[in-house]
This record gives structure tokens, sequence and C-alpha cells, in this order.
């Protein structure tokens, strides 16, 4: 597999626009709800509060273009997964919060696709399924323990079952597969096709929506910002802030979430042959139960995208276009792929791409909103926030108009982030913990023991249970 000929830009950058298509903002504005950030979450937000409130004036400003950051970059998995995962939500809210909010979260998967289907958005949505293979007996141990912890929850096997060595070899070609688990509420997308159709579908609703205008500063009641255009104020009864990996950049937040990169890359589109020694007929997400995340989908163009953290954390929780691409990460990328996929070998790889999501010190996502204030934020999903994010965004609209409902009770909402450590305490702690984890996995698949360093890996990332 060869890495030098790849394009350098996500596989999804190929089917939308990659520069802004709409005004900046020129002036000042009042409004109803000024909105910072164009993703997902921002513009869930915006759509959620126009089907609620029709009257509600809604203004969402974006620095870049539409689904410039993690939300047109993305792996396209629609899953309800919670970053620390639901045994540690049920220890520290209680069983019945964590078992309503993953019911909640599966719904969003479903949401996604009902959206899709009522807005007309083709983003090649299809509830597939996600499969998770154990490929080593430690593996398939960790596999058991996530189906009992959500089994103890009161989750059935109709949300997550273990598979046995033949019925996980029936769902894909992956090699040395001795089992996993299969969630059947997950669904493979096209991720930038999913946030431009969004954005029009916001833009039908009466959303106003400005590109190439970046907030300078936010406050209760106004936001400033410099573009295109020039520079002004927004002011909003409400300010709310969607700006995941990239809220570093407003004053006073450096340390409230920090943009870890996540890289991928994708083959060519693969000849029906080669597909069906792949597997994953029906798109299935795909997975193992190393300790270092890996993430990856068969597309609709017949592709396989392949995805990975490990990518190094950058001092000053530093962002730059450059990080997106690195050579080591991509090249282990594709190394990767055909040790999961032997009969990838041949296959080329046309893009390498990346970039930053975002990660409180605490690994818990969040949705908050102050009523005496108007000011309001969701997001650091660390990097699970396809379907998250609509259960974010349509929960941070019922805050903002005062609404009660089911996602409003959620054991997310409300959650104070604590703050990451100071440079350069952050930049050696979280690349430690990324050596820890990575190298956890190179030592249990030398001694087949249980390795101690993925918990310290874990601890230093931020990753607590």
């Amino acid at each position: 597999m060869s890495l030098p000929t790849a394009k350098t830009s996500p596989l999804w950058w190929d089917l939308v626009p990659t520069a802004p298509t709409r005004p900046p903002l020129a002036g000042d504005a009042d409004v109803d709800v000024a909105i910072v950030g164009a993703g997902f979450t921002g513009l869930w937000t915006a759509y959620y509060l126009k089907l609620l409130e029709p009257s509600t004036d809604v203004l969402v400003m974006e620095r870049a273009h539409v689904g410039f950051g993690a939300s047109g970059r993305n792996g396209g998995w629609c899953h309800p997964e919670y970053p620390l995962g639901l045994a540690t939500l049920a220890h520290r809210h209680g069983r019945d919060p964590a078992l309503r909010f993953q019911r909640a979260a599966l719904d969003a998967v479903e949401e996604v696709g009902r959206v899709c289907r009522r807005e007309g958005i083709d983003c090649h949505y299809h509830l597939g399924g996600r499969f998770i293979a154990a490929r080593t007996p430690l593996q398939a141990k960790r596999a058991r323990a996530d189906v009992a912890e959500h089994h103890a929850l009161g989750l059935g096997e109709e949300e997550l079952r273990f598979l046995d060595a033949a019925e996980a070899r029936s769902l894909s070609g992956m090699a040395r597969v001795t089992g996993g688990t299969f969630m059947p509420r997950a669904a493979a997308l096209h991720p930038a096709l999913l946030v431009h159709g969004l954005a029009r579908a916001c833009e039908r609703l009466g959303v106003r929506l400005v590109e190439a205008t970046g907030a300078t500063d936010v406050a209760a009641g106004k936001v400033s910002f410099a573009g295109a255009a020039g520079p002004g104020t927004v002011t909003a009864r409400s300010v709310l802030r969607a700006t995941e990996g990239y809220t570093r950049d407003l004053p006073g937040e450096g340390r409230t979430l920090i943009p870890l990169y996540s890289l991928m890359i994708a083959t060519e589109p693969l000849d029906a042959a080669t597909l069906s020694e792949v597997g994953l007929a029906q798109r299935e997400l795909f997975a193992d139960y190393g300790h270092m995340v890996i993430y990856g989908q068969r597309t609709a163009d017949g592709r396989v995208a392949l995805g990975g953290r490990g990518a190094p954390y950058h001092f000053g929780s530093g962002i730059s276009a450059r990080f997106d691409v690195d050579d080591v990460v991509h090249g282990h990328l594709a190394r990767l792929l055909v040790d999961l996929f032997p009969a990838l070998g041949g296959a080329r790889i046309t893009h390498r791409w990346g970039g930053p999501l975002g990660v409180p010190r605490d690994w818990r996502p969040s949705v908050s909103y102050d009523p005496a204030t108007g000011m309001g934020h969701a997001g650091g999903y660390v990097g699970d926030g396809v379907a998250l994010s609509n259960l974010a965004g349509r929960t941070l609209a019922e805050l903002a108009l005062g609404r009660r409902s089911e996602r409003t009770d959620l054991p997310w909402v409300q959650h104070e982030w604590r703050r990451w450590e100071p440079e350069p305490l952050r930049f050696l702690g979280v690349n430690a913990g990324l050596w820890l984890t990575r190298s956890a996995d190179r030592e249990e698949a030398r001694t087949g023991r249980p390795s101690a360093r993925a918990k310290l890996g874990n601890w230093l990332r931020g990753k607590r249970a």
C-alpha cells in the first residue's frame, strides 16, 4: 500500500464544497440565539430550535466553512457510545439514569436517519450495525465483559450481543477473529454529506448561516467576531458554543477541551471479489477490542475507510493543517488495514487525512445552559459525536427555550468539566498516556497477559473510570 500518492484531504470532501459558499457576516447583528460553530452540534441545535419554536431568530457563525472540523472528517460512525462506558456512567449516576442515557443515545442513532429521510439528506445512512472484533483471548474477554456490562443495566441481546468465532467470521473477512460483539442499532454514513445536508435543512427552516466569520470572544449576550467582511458584534438572548476541538481559540477556554488528533485512510473503490473477501455486506461499522482506538467502515461506493488514534498531542493545544498528515501514523494504519483484511494487500490508498477532536479532562461529554446568562455549550464527545451531537443539540435547544423533556434530565446535562493542567504538564502527560496505550497492545500481543500500562495510559489521558 503506497501512501505518497494519496490525496491529503478527507475522502468525504470529494463530494462537498471545501471553501465558504455563504457570505460572511457584514456588520453588527441582533438575534434571539447566536450559535458559534457550524458542525454537527451547532447545526443540530439550530435545527431543533426552529422545529420547536419557528419564530426564533437563529444565527449560526462559522469561522471556516460548514463541516470544516471533525463533523466533516470523522469515520461516519453513528453509534450510541458514551466515551467512558456505561458502567462508569452507572457508577457515578445510578443504573436508571445510565439506562435512560443509553436508550436516548440509541434513539439518536435512529433520529439521524429519520431526519435524513424527512429532509431528503442523502448521506449514505445505513443501519447495518456495529461489529467489534476480538482478535486475541484477552480481547475476547473484554468483549464478554462489554456485553455483561450492557446486560447488567437492563439492555438485552437486541442492543448488544456476543458473537462466537463462527458468527464473527461469517460477518467479516477479518483475519484471526475469535469472536466479538454486534450492536444492531448503529449506522454507517458519509459525514460531510450529512453536515452539508443538515445546513441546508436549517436554512430552509429560516436559520441564518454565515461562513468565514470567526468568533473572537463569547460572553453573556454577545459574540465578538472577525471575518472576511470585517469585525463586528452579535447581540443575542442566548449564546451557544459548539466549537469542540477548536474551543481553545476562545479567550479563557484554552484548558477546557484539548484538540487530540485522529487520522484516517481510505482505499480505492474495490472490485466485487475483493469486497466479498472483506465481508461487512451490510456496511457494518468495524473495530477491535485493542486498547488503541481504531474505527472503520465499508463505504457506499465500495471502499474501506479506516481511522485510529495515536497521533501525538501538540504542545499548547496546537492545531495546524500540517498535523492532518502524519507519515508514521498513516503508515501504521495502512499496515493495520492489511493485517485486518489480507485481501486488501493490493489495494491502493487514495486518501489520507486527519483532524482534531475535542477531549475534556474527565472524558465526559456535557450539555450545559445557564438561563440566568443565556450562555450554553455542548460537546466533549472524545470522537463519539456523530450520534451524540444529535442528542446534545436537541437537548441544548430544549434548554435554551426553557422546555423540559426526558432529555433535559439526562446525567450529562449541566455537567461541569475539570480544566486540563497547564503546559508543559499537559503535553508530557497526554503523550506519555498515548505511548503507554500503544505499548500496552504490543505487550499483550507478546505476553498474552493483561497490561497494566493501559490503565496508566488511560489515567494520564484523562480516561478515568
